[in-house]
């Protein structure tokens, strides 16, 4: 049964046809997810669709009393609230029936007024709060506050950043459990632990409906059943998550080609026809030229626009960058400490951790914007940085795109050309007009653009982009992660998208507890195997460590049979691991692997850790079991 219907919707903005007549509906505890390019309509419909702002025409139809929450991009919450208080709206009707049962209790403990109707009325208001949700609720209220990573729950809101405003309004969504939820962009300022867990509550916890516009494409790709991709006005339905759209969309496009290259091959052979015929003409030949005039006002499809990136590599030297017994600390809290690790030629670094442990400013410090504590950052001569900052505060608000990127110049270098600034804007979809607008009346999505468009305009040999991934499409997205796939130098990147960290990453830096940074070979799934793997043998230590001591009898000495036969194949064993170690070192050295074979890299890189964790265990082997042989006792002795 459908928990909401639209019907015909149309909108626009000026001339800007953004909806042209929608048809949407979604089923009672369906999860459907909303992509589309930035300004293609994503956050109107959903405004519609929950009420907040009106269609210039269509209808919207639901069940009655059919509860629908909306989280928008930016939130607006009352500041004199307390965070406690503002999630607890959530549960209106349940919060105001324990407001109500606490206060007929201390009335009952202080004996004010007729004790009879006094109980009765407690008893009452015990019984809405059961009727809304029992007790236990206080107790799920608690863990999605904690599990959201909002701490400080009695701190009035007028106190707290933009991101945890956001974090608050997630929190009073989840704890409302509305028959359907409207999320736009939920995973923004989310670390990757949190987006995990929300994850997994959208999956196995939340009953109701689910419309999700997000770019975290492993969160569309795990969550909905149905991806709605708005283009040109008009919605498209794909079942499946991200990966089963990506298909079906290719099958579309290429379907739709075919329809287009068959229409003009048919009006090519119909006018070529036309031309040779005599003016008078049979009935039967009239039907034969309306069906082209038919042919010819058919509108052709209109052709996607995307986003073209590309920047000017830099040659760099044999030193790019390296820390040393790096130390960071703001105020008394230490953030990292002995961090030493150097980057070498093709290096994708991906830096995660939860929010507030010190990524943004690991990244100051390499900028040098900021000192270390300790330790130094050592930086190759012929390293040339371009820096993208989370924050934008690179872009001048009351500028136009052309004068934040281009400034006085009137072209930009690119692939050893030349290129005009409004052709190189063009690239990130902005022409006409759009181009000397004011960037303070830019979407956050359009702004994340004009970023890279300055970013991009100047050549370097190392990147490093802070949560580059807020605010762009998917489509965006996918130009971006292409670029750095092809970049000949480095990139530093922080980011919570874990889709982007496996295309692009060949090493993950993760701060973790104790103010440790521990470097990682390969992308994030490799880095969460790798994990995984740690703490497999950390709970088996503990278990070792915990378990009651062996009865201990006089050891036999020397070797047993099975033993002699294993040490004698030990020494082969650990050539053929060291040969596995060199070969994977060289083919990691070839610089033709990353050039052609880039997908290829973070693999190597387990497969490396791997071989030498297998070198290492070998020879701990044969030192253990020579050493047993050593010890061996002559019986004649």
């Amino acid at each position: 049964m459908p928990i909401l219907v639209a019907t015909a919707l149309k909108k626009s903005f000026g001339p800007l046809h953004v909806l042209d007549g929608v048809h949407l509906s979604i089923e009672q505890g369906e999860r459907v997810g909303l992509v589309g390019i930035n300004g293609s309509g994503k956050s109107t419909l959903a405004r519609i669709l929950a009420g907040v702002d009106v269609a210039d025409s269509g209808s919207l139809a639901s069940p009655r009393d059919t509860k629908v929450a909306y989280l928008p991009q930016n939130v607006l919450l009352p500041d004199s609230l307390s965070v406690r208080q503002i999630v607890l709206q959530g549960l209106g009707a349940w919060d105001e029936a324990c407001r109500r049962h606490e206060s007929l209790s201390d009335a009952i403990r202080r004996g004010d007024g007729d004790l009879t109707e006094l109980v009765e009325r407690q008893a009452a208001a015990a019984a809405d709060v059961e009727r809304h949700g029992g007790w236990n609720q206080a107790h799920r209220v608690e863990s999605i506050l904690g599990h959201i990573g909002l701490k400080h729950l009695e701190a009035p809101v007028e106190t707290l950043s933009g991101g945890d405003r956001r974090r608050v309004a997630l929190a009073q969504l989840l704890v409302s459990a509305p028959h359907l939820a409207i999320l736009d962009e939920p995973s923004n300022h989310l670390d990757v632990s949190t987006i995990t867990w929300l994850e997994k509550y959208l999956v196995e916890t939340y009953q109701g409906a689910l419309l999700m516009i997000t770019h975290d494409r492993t969160l569309l790709d795990r969550v909905v059943t149905r991806t709605l991709e708005i283009e040109n006005g008009r919605l498209h339905s794909y079942p499946g998550g991200y990966e089963s759209f990506l298909e079906a969309k290719s099958e579309r496009l290429l379907l739709e080609a075919r329809t287009e290259a068959n229409r003009q091959n048919f009006l090519r052979r119909e006018l070529e026809w036309l031309r040779r015929q005599p003016k008078a003409r049979t009935g039967k030949q009239k039907a034969r030229i309306q069906r082209v005039e038919e042919a010819v006002a058919t509108r052709a499809l209109p052709t996607e626009r995307t986003v073209k990136l590309a920047i000017d590599s830099i040659r760099s030297g044999k030193t790019i960058l390296e820390l040393h017994d790096l130390a960071l600390e703001i105020g008394e809290k230490t953030l990292a400490s002995g961090l030493t690790w150097w980057m070498t030629a093709g290096d994708r670094v991906g830096i995660i951790g939860p929010n507030g442990v010190g990524k943004t400013t690991l990244l100051r410090c390499i900028l040098g914007q900021m000192a270390p504590s300790a330790g130094k950052v050592v930086m190759g001569k012929n390293t040339q940085i371009a820096y993208f900052d989370q924050h934008r505060s690179d872009l001048d608000e009351n500028e136009s795109v052309f004068e934040n990127v281009a400034g006085p110049r009137s072209h930009v270098d690119l692939a050893g050309r030349r290129v005009d600034v409004h052709a190189y804007l063009e690239r990130f979809l902005f022409s006409g007009p759009q181009i000397r607008q004011p960037v303070r009346g830019l979407s956050g999505g359009e702004r994340a653009r004009v970023a890279l468009a300055k970013l991009l305009s100047h050549g370097a040999n190392l990147l490093i982009l802070d949560e580059p991934t807020n605010d762009l499409d998917v489509a965006t997205l996918g130009a971006l992660e292409e670029l750095l796939l092809e970049f000949d130098g480095c990139v530093i990147v922080v980011t919570h998208d874990r889709w982007f960290l496996n295309r692009v990453a060949t090493t993950i830096l993760s701060f973790e507890s104790d103010a440790k940074v521990v470097p990682y070979a390969g992308n994030y799934d490799a880095y969460c195997l790798q994990r995984q793997r740690q703490q497999a043998d950390e709970k088996d230590r503990s278990a070792i460590s915990k378990a009651p001591p062996p009865i201990v009898s006089r050891p036999k000495k020397g070797l047993t049979y099975a033993e002699q036969i294993e040490l004698e194949g030990l020494f082969d064993r650990i050539t053929l691991a060291e040969e596995k170690v060199e070969a994977l070192e060289k083919q990691l050295a070839d610089p033709a692997l990353y050039s052609t074979r880039r997908e290829e890299i973070p693999q190597l890189h387990v497969q490396l850790s791997q071989a030498k964790e297998q070198v290492g265990a070998l020879t701990s082997r044969w030192e253990e079991l020579e050493l047993k042989r050593e010890t061996t006792v002559d019986p004649k002795s």
